[in-house]
């Protein structure tokens, strides 16, 4: 824990801007060496200009190979493209309509010219390709959109980032980001330069380039997937922070469209963040889940006269993906146990869904969810880390809800269509406030309940070291590899290395107990491997759990 974590940053933790701007135009990757590749993971090509991992050249290459792909797959609809408030992000996304329009793309931008959240581009890509009617959502066929998102989400602003969303509206699936990466890097090797190109200034006036009013499109559609009506009359006080964030705007316009009570906390966008409190690690990060980054947002929960300003307080990172949420009773609430409140509170009032909606989590998210899940008589969806999962059962209702740990989620639309195929944190912040006005509590006080009924746990997330080699036999172990008959004093009940929700491979290994469970699984920026542990027995039991969990898995690599 860094000395400074949750105080407020300083001019020498800020970047400098020109700097790093700089960098994405005057610095060239070596296209031989793996930390300047072109890299997807779960959320796209993640990287800093300064460390010659996300410059022009990543940028011409990557366009280049979506365009590409997209023909291939016959995708031949409007191109939406989104950017949030990172330093990085417009010179991204310029270059990008400059390699689209050259290509012929029939691209979409912001009608304001401003930032775009990741929830509105997923939004506009699904209502392009007919979702809310009566047809459903074509993920086949002529004329069909899809979209790239300009963002690196929570990560400190010396970053940029880039993803691709197919016509399915959510993150795109590894049989895409593979093509995409290894063409990109194709193209850095052969020559990026060559890469045809149309100015900016004309590619923006093009008549390929059309403008697209994404806030008002997802603004005024809300009232299909909330219930506002409930937290208007209610009179729910809202204090929503965007933390400097491409949600801005849309905090605004919710509150004037829809008549609420809300209040922008901080309107300030700065690519510095200067705004900011560090994060656990001395970081800027716009991590809305961490109390660290969220303390100014708690500090201004406090009462005063006996009162606090508002009833319900949100947070959300520099792309609107994830949500954070405080209430006075409790602080910021642990994403799992949001979550599950979640999930409890929509299962119970959302009688549009079908019968036979199932919850979806990712397999390091709290078993809290797989008690309540039981509790309602749902099916529990168990699947890899990546919002992409969750993306099949969202399309055609077949799961109503999908949540991950790292406070993403999204959920259907009150009569059980698709709402959003990508994690949606402007919804989440919302459905609080939902639940606030219908029940009359809180949600941590109904985590309480919860707690009550099914429990309390004690979750948490350590690393351990590992290398390289380490790392990769950690991704391909197997049941068998695993030799050890108990953890933490009771018996093991299961050894999995796919997910149980739909066969695919987790990138590790989870070992379970009738209490408790422990997730591995190799970090793909650094040279650890991430134990995700819970335990229903108590503090002390995980952290057992957590010292046993390492000694089970350096045993099943040999070491």
């Amino acid at each position: 824990m860094h000395e400074r974590a949750g105080t407020p940053a300083q001019p020498e933790d800020l970047i400098d801007v020109d700097k790093v701007v700089s960098a994405y135009y005057d610095l060239t990757p070596d296209p031989d060496d793996p930390a300047q590749q072109v890299v997807f993971g779960t959320s796209g090509h993640r990287g800093s200009s300064l460390d010659s991992a996300f410059n022009e050249a990543h940028i011409v290459a990557t366009t280049a190979a979506i365009v590409e792909y997209r023909r291939s797959q016959g995708i031949d609809g409007p191109l939406f493209i989104g950017r949030d408030t990172h330093a990085l992000s417009e010179p991204a996304w310029r270059t990008a309509i400059e390699v689209l329009s050259a290509a012929g793309v029939e691209v979409r931008v912001d009608a304001r010219d401003s930032w775009t959240p990741t929830p509105a581009v997923s939004h506009a890509i699904l209502r392009a390709n007919g979702a809310g009617t009566t047809g459903g959502v074509r993920v086949e066929g002529p004329g069909r959109a899809d979209g790239i998102v300009v963002t690196p989400s929570h990560n400190p602003p010396r970053d940029g980032g880039f993803k691709y969303n197919p016509p399915h509206g959510g993150p795109a699936g590894s049989d895409a980001t593979s093509v995409i990466a290894a063409r990109a890097n194709e193209i850095l090797r052969s020559g990026w330069q060559e890469v045809s190109r149309t100015p900016f200034e004309r590619a923006i006036a093009a008549e390929s380039t059309r403008k697209n009013d994404y806030l008002s499109a997802y603004v005024d559609d809300l009232v299909n997937v909330l219930d506002l009506d409930a937290i208007r009359e209610a009179g729910v006080r809202i204090g929503a922070d965007p933390l400097g964030g491409a949600s801005v705007e849309y905090w605004a316009a919710i509150g004037e469209r829809h008549h609420l009570d809300l209040t922008v906390v901080n309107p300030a966008v700065d690519p510095t963040w200067r705004f900011m409190t560090l994060d656990w690690d001395g970081k800027i990060r716009m991590d809305c889940s961490s109390p660290f980054a969220m303390a100014s947002l708690r500090d201004k929960m406090r009462p005063t006269d006996g009162q606090t300003p508002y009833d319900i307080a949100t947070g959300n990172d520099a792309d609107s993906d994830r949500h954070g949420i405080v209430t006075p009773d409790g602080g910021l609430m642990n994403p799992n146990h949001y979550l599950a409140v979640a999930i409890e509170y929509l299962f119970t009032h959302r009688p549009g869904w079908r019968a036979d909606a199932a919850v979806g989590k990712t397999l390091v998210s709290s078993a809290l969810i797989d008690r309540v899940a039981a509790g309602l008589g749902r099916t529990l969806i168990e699947v890899p880390v990546g919002f992409k999962y969750f993306v099949p059962g969202l399309l055609d209702g077949s799961v109503g809800f999908g949540g991950e740990e790292s406070a993403g989620a999204s959920f259907l639309r009150k009569d059980g269509t698709v709402w959003t195929t990508d994690k949606d944190g402007i919804l989440l912040a919302l459905l609080a406030s939902e639940i606030l006005a219908v029940t009359g509590r809180s949600p941590s006080e109904l985590h309480a309940d919860l707690v009550e009924r099914y429990g309390a746990s004690a979750y948490a997330r350590i690393d351990a070291p590992a290398s390289k080699a380490q790392k990769a036999k950690l991704a391909k172990l197997r049941p068998e590899d695993v030799a050890a008959t108990e953890l933490a004093g009771a018996p093991i009940t299961d050894r999995l290395v796919d997910a149980p929700g739909n066969g695919e491979a987790i990138g590790g290994l989870k070992v379970t107990t009738a209490d408790a469970w422990f997730a591995a699984r190799p970090s793909g920026t650094e040279d650890v491997y991430k134990i995700y542990a819970e335990s229903f027995k108590g503090e002390q039991h995980l952290t057992a759990v957590q010292a046993e969990a390492k000694k089970v898995v350096d045993a099943a690599l040999g070491e």
